[in-house]
């Protein structure tokens, strides 16, 4: 339930690793559904809105997980399950674990990667709107994405090669 949740914020919201793990229960509003996230260089938290599907994985895992205050998601050693917050390098682990299982090399950024390019693509290239999923500050970081979901230089290339007489 945890590891699902957690996926669920990666991808759905296109969380960075170290928004998921800052994330307390106090920071989530289930009623209202949503959540704030202490973005990037920023000095407050933003509240953003929860799919009905993350909204569902997280609602499973406070289920299990509990209702006492503190860390969203909780480690899961073995020596001391449930104490203490997640840490970078457990949810890394659990990210390439999963990936692993699937026949895919999966990083937690690489999800937040994957969930841009998507955004990209159902948006038709809105990068104003993914701009305001992604919390980029710099609209300039989307164009990169947006090249490589388009292939733009291959694109070219094929328009100059088939310019060339003869060929």
């Amino acid at each position: 339930m945890r590891d699902r949740a957690i996926l669920r914020c990666l991808f759905d919201l296109g969380l960075r690793r170290a928004e998921v793990l800052n994330l307390d229960l106090e920071d989530l509003d289930l009623e209202a559904g949503t959540v704030a996230v202490l973005g990037k260089g920023r000095n407050s938290k933003m509240k953003l809105t929860l799919p009905p599907e993350t909204r569902k994985a997280l609602e499973a895992w406070i289920g299990v997980r509990g209702v006492a205050p503190g860390a969203l998601f909780c480690s899961m050693n073995r020596a001391k399950p449930g104490e203490g917050r997640l840490t970078a390098i457990g949810l890394y682990g659990m990210v390439r674990e999963l990936g692993r299982r699937l026949g895919f090399k999966v990083w937690p950024h690489g999800l937040r990667h994957a969930a841009i390019t998507e955004a990209l693509d159902l948006t038709g290239g809105n990068v104003r709107a993914v701009q305001r999923f992604s919390r980029h500050r710099d609209v300039r970081v989307l164009e990169r994405y947006d090249d490589n979901r388009r292939d733009l230089g291959g694109e070219v290339a094929k328009q100059v090669a088939a310019s060339v007489p003869g060929a």
